[in-house]
């Protein structure tokens, strides 16, 4: 299948998926407890929840643009780098 094919797929497939599934990938337990080691003394469930959707949109972003670049290189394997790079051009660090 060659790369526009595999792009096209993903493109039209993947963000129905993301957007209709209703379970989430993190814990909210997880949320609670990055805010609580960020200094908090007291989370509201909706700071979690927030927390939890922001981070799911960024790592979502991350890794369709770690998709991308592997593709771009000719793979459809993943690599870490490809997840590092996206990483960099998202968060722009």
């Amino acid at each position: 299948m060659s790369v526009k094919k595999q792009r096209l797929i993903i493109d039209i497939c993947l963000p129905i998926y993301y957007h209709m599934s209703t379970s989430t990938e993190f814990g909210l337990a997880t949320m609670y407890r990055l805010i609580k080691k960020s200094g908090a003394e007291r989370v509201s469930d909706e700071a979690a929840d927030e927390l939890r959707k922001v981070l799911e949109e960024l790592a979502y972003r991350i890794a369709r643009q770690g998709v991308d670049l592997s593709l771009h290189a000719g793979r459809k394997t993943i690599k870490s780098e490809d997840i590092r790079l996206a990483a960099k051009n998202i968060l722009k660090l």
